[in-house]
């Protein structure tokens, strides 16, 4: 992705909205989940500031798969700034690494939706016993911060038709067969209070929202994932319901600058809103973007019975963006942008 010019200046415009970035520079930062569709533009990210900006930052990327961590940034060189660690987040064996860690940002999760209910239990032990691994790696290194992603879904259902803010927190159905993901990424951020409390560990809480741009996976099936692939095939973006569920949708560039916005200037034991203000808009809404910037058309089939699993219940899952923005975080790519930028790359990376 480093490679393609289009995301490249993405990735310079939205340096410039992280506030006093250059707190970044000369850190070692370790990163789980670094080939992901979140993390992985954080790490791109740290690598520009390397680069442009002379930053000298140390990137440790924490993964099952030194193979797949190449395949996405390339050869693991000191002279580069990336480093690499083996690491499950699933495994109850501790990580190794050496030296010292300024900051840890724990993004390693299932995030694949229709694996939650299919996964549950690996799901869980990503949102739990990795964390935990993470946090006594945090405490050991006697680390300045970690960062911890967790997700929207915490919020459960809620009534309200107005954005959720860090406290509304609604009902959840700890027995419903997917909501290990949302119970397990409620108690991860509780454990992190938990180790602020008992170890004296620093700790921050991102929840983004709807994510979507160029390093989403084939295997996402998220909504916004499908439409993508559907229109840049060729094919019109079908939709089998009214698509009026309210949505925080965020491109994922705005979403990584967030990400070390508030692991630089957070509050301790705070959680913080991912979402762009510019953006919170109908599943409809996106669809129609997405379709209009791929040059095809929305088609609704509302045949009963043809209707798909919803994998989010919840009619209003917009966010609230306030608390973040109070940091000096501003985003870059408003709906209209982030679609286009995002078809864009992907149809010069195809």
């Amino acid at each position: 992705m480093l490679n393609n010019s289009l995301y490249l200046e993405d990735l310079r415009e939205a340096v410039t909205s992280i506030p006093d970035v250059t707190r970044l520079f000369g850190k070692r930062i370790v990163v789980t989940g670094a080939t992901g569709m979140l993390c992985s533009p954080v790490v791109d990210l740290l690598l520009l500031m390397n680069r442009e900006m002379a930053a000298q930052i140390t990137i440790v990327v924490a993964g099952r798969s030194k193979v797949g961590a190449e395949a996405r940034f390339g050869e693991f060189t000191p002279d580069g700034g990336l480093q690499y660690v083996e690491y499950d987040a699933t495994s109850t064996a501790a990580i190794a690494v050496d030296g010292p860690i300024d900051y840890i940002i724990h993004g390693a999760s299932n995030a694949n939706p229709s694996l939650y209910a299919e996964q549950p239990v690996d799901t869980m032990l990503a949102n739990i016993l990795g964390l935990t691994q993470m946090l006594e790696l945090a405490k050991v290194s006697k680390a300045e911060r970690l960062l911890y992603v967790s997700s929207s879904e915490i919020y459960g259902r809620n009534d309200s038709t107005e954005p959720f803010s860090e406290g509304d927190y609604g009902y959840l159905d700890i027995l419903d067969r997917r909501a290990g993901y949302p119970s397990s990424k409620r108690a991860g951020e509780s454990l992190c209070v938990a180790y602020g409390i008992e170890h004296g560990v620093d700790s921050v809480i991102v929840r983004p929202g709807h994510i979507y741009g160029p390093t989403t996976k084939e295997s996402d099936n998220r909504a916004s994932a499908q439409f993508t692939r559907t229109a840049l095939a060729g094919n019109d973006v079908v939709l089998r319901s009214t698509g009026a569920q309210m949505r925080s949708y965020c491109y994922v560039l705005d979403c990584a600058s967030a990400i070390l916005a508030v692991l630089v200037h957070g509050a301790p034991s705070n959680s913080y809103n991912i979402s762009n203000p510019n953006s919170i808009c109908s599943i409809s809404d996106i669809a129609n973007q997405i379709a209009q910037a791929a040059g095809v058309a929305v088609r609704f089939d509302l045949e009963p019975g043809d209707a798909p699993v919803q994998h989010n219940l919840m009619d209003n899952s917009s966010l609230n963006s306030g608390k973040l923005e109070s940091l000096g975080w501003k985003p870059k790519f408003d709906l209209g942008k982030g679609v286009s930028r995002m078809v864009e790359i992907l149809r010069t990376e195809g």
